[in-house]
């Protein structure tokens, strides 16, 4: 089959088998605004083509892209201001499954990874990812430096660590410091 067989508008349940996502997280992601979608006839439709553009990010997109896994809306929003102002591809997600399911697809730039996730502990979706994707610079992100999941990662070598509670300015040295362009502050 050729790919023209494809359509553009994907229903939510495409949208969740085409991205490998549940289909909850799905929904979870138009209702925010994290996925390019459009409401017909009281029905949510998702466009193929700004999903591969924005979501899977082709390899001929020059910005560099970033996973962002933590469970607290507020940290969630911080980065995704940060992010946006700075220029990066951004994919903000609360979960170590919704996680795979994204880094199983494509390689990021950069992911930030909380080490207290409600499904998978932080030090073995670490391992997963860099399973995956061996030369992918993750950046932990804790308000438990002293933690034995810390600690367990730590063995592996030399990780970049950001200490909650995170500020704009720690974010912008961090990104400068792994070789990105930050977000100009004003």
């Amino acid at each position: 089959m050729a790919n023209e067989a494809q359509p553009e508008l994907l229903t939510v349940k495409e949208t969740a088998e085409y991205l490998r996502i549940p289909l909850p997280t799905v929904y979870y992601l138009v209702q925010r605004g994290q996925l390019p979608a459009i409401q017909i006839g009281g029905r949510w439709r998702i466009k193929r083509s700004l999903l591969d553009r924005d979501i899977l990010r082709n390899e001929e997109a020059g910005q560099p892209t970033v996973l962002v896994v933590d469970d607290d809306p507020a940290l969630q929003t911080l980065f995704k201001q940060f992010l946006k102002k700075a220029g990066f591809g951004r994919i903000v997600v609360g979960s170590s499954a919704e996680a795979l399911s994204f880094a199983e697809r494509q390689s990021f730039d950069l992911v930030f990874l909380d080490l207290k996730l409600p499904d998978i502990a932080g030090d073995e979706l670490y391992a997963k990812l860099k399973d995956l994707h061996p030369d992918m610079p993750i950046v932990i992100i804790t308000g438990y430096p002293d933690s034995e999941i810390l600690s367990k990662i730590l063995t592996g070598g030399p990780v970049t660590v950001i200490k909650k509670p995170i500020e704009f300015d720690q974010l912008n040295r961090t990104v400068r410091i792994l070789g990105h362009k930050g977000a100009e502050v004003s």
